[in-house]
């Protein structure tokens, strides 16, 4: 029989196709083998992209041999940092200029394709690199908000160029989905005084059904209304709302041996699928008229990852439900039992 399960932040409905349900095994997938150009990316290769606006260096100057980590402008952003806001009406329309920043965050100079192969160490050196862009965009009063996702395989975004990468895109408004979880928790947190997430992290703990892993403050789960098969959650166990906030190198180092493991985790499992991450964090807080004060009590920041192992068709677009065909035990049980 399909389960009709809610999810508890922003009241979403997701379809647990039980009965169109595969076997874990089977959800692996054929390996995707675009023709690869010559990649810009790899040290050496400086000249090949925009200059660089930050980087982790060992040794060099600017665009020069040398880097660990290097961020560059986006060849085709999709928002640009040039000019104002021009917030205007359009008859019953609001529009603006297309006003924010886009980066893109090259987490190695060898070309690996995929973060979960990268040492643990040089994942801290991303999450690093993350911080630090975070903090220096927010200075920048046109921005709200800054997400930081990844793209990784061809069915994923993540173009012909095998090399491990993320993107950094801040914008002049909150993201719908972020604002949907933040309106989510804060009614959570209105009438019982606690934050979801934490909630969340507790009841996971003690049921043990959807854990993946918890260890050294960390939790990964499969969300109990998963809107897709072997769909991963990442959350620290202390509550903190913004991501930036991890700037300890002992924690920082933490979460990179999680993200590495629940990724190795997936690249095993189900044949180094195609995936999206994101990172969802509170936004930019700056005092005005009707300030929400209690983001940093009821909101919780979150890796979200996702494996694109099936499709999104009609009744999802139509309905806005999502049908997920492995129930998330089941998910989160194979991927206990996967060795990284």
């Amino acid at each position: 029989m399909p389960e009709l399960r809610k999810d508890p932040i922003i009241g979403r409905w997701v379809i647990i196709a039980t009965e169109r349900a595969k076997r874990p095994d089977q959800f692996t997938v054929a390996p995707e083998n675009p023709q690869e150009g010559e990649c810009p990316f790899c040290e050496g290769r400086e000249t090949h992209t925009p200059a660089e606006i930050f980087s982790i260096r060992k040794s060099g100057q600017r665009n020069s041999p040398g880097w660990q980590v290097r961020v560059v402008p986006s060849i085709a952003p999709f928002l640009r940092i040039e000019g104002d806001l021009d917030r205007r009406a359009h008859g019953l329309y609001d529009v603006m200029n297309g006003i924010g920043a886009h980066e893109v965050v090259i987490e190695t100079p060898q070309h690996i394709a995929n973060i979960a192969d990268l040492p643990a160490e040089q994942i801290s050196q991303v999450i690093s690199t993350y911080i630090e862009r975070i903090n220096d965009l927010e200075k920048d009063s046109r921005f709200k908000y800054v997400l930081a996702f990844k793209n990784h395989g061809w069915s994923a975004g993540g173009g012909r160029v095998r090399h491990s990468r993320s993107q950094l895109i801040a914008t002049p408004v909150t993201p719908k989905r972020v604002k949907e979880e933040l309106i989510g928790a804060k009614k959570y947190y209105e009438y019982h005084e606690r934050c979801i997430f934490c909630d969340i992290i507790r009841q996971e703990i003690e049921d043990k059904e959807r854990l993946i892993l918890e260890i050294d403050g960390f939790i990964a789960i499969a969300p109990f209304a998963s809107r897709f098969p072997f769909e991963v959650w990442i959350l620290p166990k202390k509550h903190s709302s913004d991501f930036v906030n991890c700037c300890e190198a002992e924690f920082k180092n933490n979460l990179a041996k999680v993200i590495k493991i629940v990724l190795a985790k997936l690249k095993k499992a189900l044949n180094d699928p195609p995936y999206n991450y994101i990172i969802h964090t509170a936004p930019f807080r700056r005092e005005k008229a009707g300030y929400w004060k209690t983001i940093s009590q009821d909101y919780h920041w979150h890796i979200e990852i996702m494996p694109r192992l099936t499709r999104v068709a009609g009744f999802e677009w139509g309905s806005g439900f999502y049908i997920c065909p492995l129930p998330p035990e089941t998910a989160a049980k194979f991927l206990r039992e996967t060795e990284a």
